[in-house]
């Protein structure tokens, strides 16, 4: 539109036309003056002002996240429960997005990415009630990406890795007591998590924090995390575990047939999940760039790979191949690449992809059945194992940042991201960072989630009545049917 002004759309004449100073020499007035400037600096990456280009990225990103749950997950999950229970999965999913930007907006955001209280473990007040988030970079982050839009595409990943703890307990807990416990959750498990990996002082934030003198120390653990492997998955998968533990089994399990309701429905909702996922993995760039381009084609290359091989797995030891099958393996895979997308390599991410399909395939199958626990969608096997597995894999099958051209642009990446990540990728210490981080994420997520869950036992009771788990949680909870 400059261009067209300056040129009357003619751009063989620049400077034609338009209006001129006292001495005849083109002038621009001012929102076009304002416009040159924002062009300018967005074009120079080292100055904080947010780039038209990479805030589109990124506001479609959180758009895509938010595409996951609502209605990926809802109608992933949604078709694995019985017809009966249908609404209460797409009612808990709803419930998060609600109840999470709430507690996002007034708290949760200047926990994770502030740094006021110069710790390792919670960011800070500075942020509450977003107060001063707007559409200036926060440049711990980002120099080109808004902080407002920034802010909301880390909502979408708070809203989701609660909504998945739902597929462990599907069937048979209170609404009212699924929403305090994951109130409750956020703080003493995600928020406090996702600062120590994230956040610029976190404990465990091996490629952004390299400290800052006389404020915070350089992270004590330097592991690596794209997009969230121990922050969403291993978080939300080993809560659902203990979770489902304490509530126990759904009346009749393992007596009567409880199989899908409706397999359209998953398989739809797996294809959102894995469109949504792009946002979710690619975006974890913060920028559109060649980092965001190798995520993009390592989740395509581990997730199809995944879902393929679970299938092929599925029609040697059972003798087909199911639909139910296809869809865990490409959700396994999703799980899995998701803490390594933006640090290996294509071919890293078929190794993934196989890894993904196995581990996975060998806990929901066998371990699931042998030991016997009710975990009615798989959550527990699927996100708490693939997403640990994903962080160990990730040590191992790391290469150099920047993978798109080889080296690594200060102009586009935080340095700390080439000093930390090189550093230990190349002395082989990595796998040692990885796994002090999957035990530090296993511990604040059982041992926090144990606490919670009886807590909110003896405040509000977890289950409904037998009676009312018999009839279904649409009913009893929402008073209405998926299905007339």
């Amino acid at each position: 539109m400059l261009e067209a002004y300056l040129t009357n759309g003619d751009p063989t004449v620049p400077l034609k036309t338009g209006p001129k100073d006292k001495d005849g020499n083109p002038t621009l007035p001012p929102e076009w003056a304002k416009l040159s400037a924002d062009a300018l600096a967005a074009a120079a990456p080292s100055t904080a002002t947010s780039g038209p280009g990479h805030n589109a990225w990124m506001m479609a990103s959180a758009a895509l996240v938010l595409f996951m749950t609502l209605p990926g997950l809802a109608l992933f999950y949604g078709g694995l429960v019985r017809r009966k229970n249908v609404l209460s999965v797409c009612a808990q999913c709803l419930g998060c997005a609600g109840l999470v930007t709430v507690l996002w907006w007034a708290f949760g955001y200047s926990l994770v990415f502030g740094k006021s209280f110069n710790s390792p473990y919670l960011g800070g007040s500075e942020f509450f009630f977003f107060k001063g988030v707007n559409s200036a970079p926060n440049t711990d982050y980002s120099y080109w990406v808004s902080q407002n839009v920034f802010a909301c595409y880390q909502l979408m990943f708070a809203i989701i890795t609660p909504a998945l703890i739902v597929g462990a307990i599907a069937e048979r807990m209170k609404y009212s007591a699924i929403m305090l416990f994951i109130a409750l959750w956020m703080f003493v498990v995600y928020f406090p998590m996702a600062h120590m990996v994230w956040g610029i002082s976190g404990l465990m934030n091996g490629v952004w924090n390299g400290g800052s003198p006389d404020h915070y120390p350089a992270a004590a653990i330097k592991a690596i995390d794209f997009a969230g492997g121990t922050v969403v998955h291993m978080t939300s998968g080993w809560s659902a575990l203990i979770l489902c533990l304490i509530l126990g089994k759904r009346l009749g399990f393992g007596k009567e047939k409880m199989a899908p309701h409706n397999m359209v429905l998953c398989m739809v909702g797996t294809g959102m999940l894995w469109v949504g996922w792009y946002g979710f993995n690619a975006g974890s760039a913060v920028a559109a760039d060649g980092v965001a381009a190798n995520a993009f084609t390592t989740t395509t290359l581990a997730t199809a790979t995944a879902g393929f091989v679970w299938a092929l797995i599925e029609l040697i030891h059972k003798g087909h191949a199911s639909i139910l099958g296809f869809c865990s393996g490409i959700v396994a895979g999703l799980v899995v690449i998701t803490p390594a997308c933006g640090f290996v390599s294509p071919n890293g991410a078929m190794i993934v992809g196989l890894v993904a399909a196995v581990i996975p395939y060998i806990f929901v199958v066998f371990v699931k059945g042998a030991i016997g626990y009710d975990d009615a969608l798989d959550t527990f096997g699927v996100h708490a194992v693939g997403g640990t597995t994903g962080a160990i894999i990730t040590g191992i099958l790391a290469v150099p940042a920047k993978l798109a051209d080889g080296k690594v642009n200060p102009d586009a990446v935080n340095p700390n991201l080439a000093a930390n990540v090189d550093k230990f990728i190349h002395s082989g210490t990595l796998v040692v960072q990885q796994l002090e981080a999957v035990a530090i994420t296993l511990v604040l997520s059982v041992v926090g989630s144990l606490v919670l869950g009886f807590i909110v036992k003896l405040v509000i009771g977890l289950r409904p009545t037998p009676e009312e788990e018999t009839v279904g949680l649409d009913l009893t909870d929402h008073q209405e049917e998926g299905y007339i």
